[in-house]
């Protein structure tokens, strides 16, 4: 939920500001920080998020987990509007109470998962969102349509890491290629898990992402797919990950499908699946916290051949494309989006597909 400034509360409302008996609750309410819920204790940082995140006054505002209504206040104040995405019905009811002078035109509530949820116009968003949705949420809002100006979020800083890592960071994985293929990335502030109500196990980071307009006849499909492979084993070199048998096997059963339907050797599979699409559900298959995490194998114990004479001749023409754009001795992990560009560039031009 988001976070914000705790509210002072008379000590018969049960509330955690100025001497509740219970700090997990505020204004009556009982937050569950098995659903991710936890607010800003500190009102200083609510106001760096808010200055922070260039909120314009005629700006639609986006808020996700709005809780309570403490950071939902200061972006009233900031912006033309606020929609607010809560799932809490108990939430929901307090929004409705605090803000109930407020006319419908200035904020809009919905009720319901805001990864189900099709999501209205808005020019930017500011959240601090439950973590287990880093990852869906993230892809998500990068699908969205039309594109908007920024999204300032709460994350757990493990994953806020990773989306900003660059080439040689030890956290640069396949979320990181793939989030930065799509919008530009920067990190903002450290928030210490102590400015919390209940503290998190975690500390957290505020990021900036600022989407971008994705390139031109990219088949988003095929791009994951040549990354996931490439960051399954990310410390390893790409001669040692294409000589593996599972990676083998998968690449000649496209490959024959693309004979098969008689299309020519440097053709391209047609994607059929609106881009958007492709790119929301991306971040169900990323998960949050275990992209790209190598798991210290020899290059020597990857390098397994099929063991047969066509399985042996598709390996070598896999290897020659390698060869070609000199990638056989590099690792994902240092690899750029222009390297892996390329990469898939060449293996298409040889008939070779990951979709």
């Amino acid at each position: 939920m988001a976070g914000g400034k705790i509210r002072k509360e008379k000590s018969h409302r049960g509330s955690a500001g100025t001497g509740g008996t219970n700090p997990h609750y505020q204004g009556g309410i009982q937050f569950h920080k098995s659903k991710g819920q936890h607010i800003l204790k500190n009102p200083m940082l609510v106001d760096t998020i808010v200055e922070k995140s260039g909120i314009k006054p005629t700006d639609v505002i986006l808020e996700i987990g709005p809780g309570t209504g403490n950071l939902t206040k200061k972006l009233l104040e900031a912006g033309k509007s606020v929609i607010a995405v809560e799932l809490d019905p108990r939430m929901v009811l307090e929004l409705q109470r605090r803000f109930q002078g407020t006319p419908p035109s200035k904020l809009k509530i919905i009720q319901g998962d805001v990864l189900k949820c099709d999501l209205p116009y808005f020019d930017i968003c500011v959240a601090n969102i439950p973590y287990q949705i880093s990852s869906p949420l993230t892809f998500k809002l990068l699908s969205h349509r039309p594109l908007f100006r920024a999204a300032v979020i709460m994350f757990q800083r493990e994953f806020a890491m990773r989306l900003v890592a660059q080439p040689g960071d030890t956290l640069y994985c396949r979320l990181s290629v793939n989030t930065q293929l799509l919008a530009r990335v920067s990190h903002l502030l450290k928030v210490g898990r102590n400015n919390f109500r209940p503290p998190p196990k975690v500390d957290s980071s505020v990021v900036r992402i600022e989407p971008m307009k994705p390139f031109q006849n990219l088949n988003f499909k095929e791009w994951d797919g040549l990354v996931r492979i490439c960051f399954n084993r990310k410390n390893k070199t790409l001669g040692a990950i294409f000589r593996q048998k599972t990676v083998l096997s998968l690449l000649e059963k496209n490959y024959k499908t693309l004979q098969a339907l008689q299309i020519p050797e440097n053709g391209s599979f047609e994607d059929t699946v609106d881009m958007s699409l492709a790119v929301s559900a991306l971040g169900d298959t990323l998960g949050d916290m275990s992209m790209g995490i190598d798991d210290g194998d020899d290059d020597n114990e990857m390098d397994m051949d099929d063991g047969d004479a066509k399985g042996s001749d598709f390996k070598e023409k896999v290897l020659s494309v390698l060869k070609q754009g000199k990638f056989e001795d590099k690792r994902s992990s240092k690899l750029t989006q222009v390297d892996f560009m390329h990469l898939l560039s060449l293996f298409n031009k040889a008939g070779i597909h990951f979709s």
